[in-house]
């Protein structure tokens, strides 16, 4: 059983080794997502009025040797009045033999729609450090020529996204990455852009006031790609005197996901979730861990009167 077990992961990831190999560049999941944005839409880059540096580690499917690993750690914040924000975000995704770090900058220019709502519109681009070391890979047969050859490379990164917030409810919709890379061996990158490779996200939340210490938010994630069906994030989170939050997402076809952040201080909120898959991969690993860490420079004076809810 433990033979046929390795066999099938092995062979799960050297597909996912391979289709990557063509569409080097996809996105990470986050859990999340909901609270540091800037992952999957650019125009969120200093929506929060004060600079705010978060990192983020994400281990996937824990007991399946080569699963994927994502840590991020992005730094934002707004200028000129908050009509301007600006964030970069550092990148380490792994793969089994497969590694990208890189860096991202982004750019968001906002406008006031109403008394309370601003429209950002924000673009992003960077450079990811792309490497898979098909050596390391152990096969049935000696000298297989589809892992004799590691290859590495620099691979270009750019996305666009819209996001409208006021104090209690947002609306985003991103493009994270906008061109299509592929590398063709150690001398040669294809850079290519076709709306019908794109992954397009669609956000949304709002609070809710159940009485003066609990807030309930509900958001959604909407992920779609062609040739794959679209996946929803339904996630609900309730807040107890602005200090501590509980929360439940389901992911369709793929997971449920419990979640608890904490708001330390005024400064500093921790945040944790756990997802427990739902596909055929359940038997074969114990579940997903991420961890978030935020800090927010500024004092209360800087800072909105009312909680931060995203």
């Amino acid at each position: 059983m433990k033979n046929n077990v390795t066999i099938l992961v092995g062979l799960s990831l050297f597909f996912l080794l391979h289709y990557n190999k063509v569409n080097a560049q996809t996105e990470p999941m986050y859990s999340q997502y909901m609270f540091n944005m800037i992952n999957i839409n650019p125009a969120y880059a200093g929506s929060r009025s004060v600079p705010s540096l978060t990192t983020l580690f994400r281990k996937q499917w824990v007991g399946i040797p080569g699963a994927p690993q994502t840590t991020s750690l992005s730094l934002d914040m707004p200028l000129n009045n908050d009509k301007v924000g600006l964030g970069i975000q550092l990148l380490d995704d792994r793969l089994g033999v497969e590694k990208t770090t890189g860096a991202q900058l982004n750019y968001a220019y906002r406008i006031r729609v109403s008394e309370k709502g601003m429209l950002a519109m924000g673009i992003r681009a960077g450079l990811l450090n792309y490497r898979a070391n098909y050596s390391e890979v152990s096969t049935l047969t000696e000298n297989d020529p589809a892992f004799y050859q590691n290859i590495s490379g620099l691979l270009p990164t750019a996305g666009a996204g819209l996001y409208y917030m006021t104090d209690k409810f947002y609306a985003g919709l991103s493009v994270p990455s906008l061109l299509q890379t592929k590398l063709i061996d150690q001398k040669q990158t294809s850079v290519s852009s076709k709306v019908s490779n794109l992954h397009f996200f669609a956000t949304m939340g709002y609070v809710l006031t159940l009485s003066d210490d609990i807030k309930l938010k509900p958001s959604v994630l909407v992920k779609s790609v062609s040739g794959a069906p679209i996946q929803l994030d339904f996630n609900s989170n309730i807040w107890l005197q602005d200090k501590i939050s509980f929360g439940l997402s389901y992911r369709t076809g793929d997971a449920l996901v419990g979640m608890v952040e904490w708001q330390m201080n005024d400064q500093l909120r921790f945040g944790y979730a756990y997802d427990r898959t739902i596909s055929n991969l359940n038997p074969y690993n114990q579940g997903t861990h991420e961890i978030m860490l935020r800090y927010e420079f500024g004092s209360a004076r800087t800072s909105y009167v009312s909680p931060r809810y995203f």
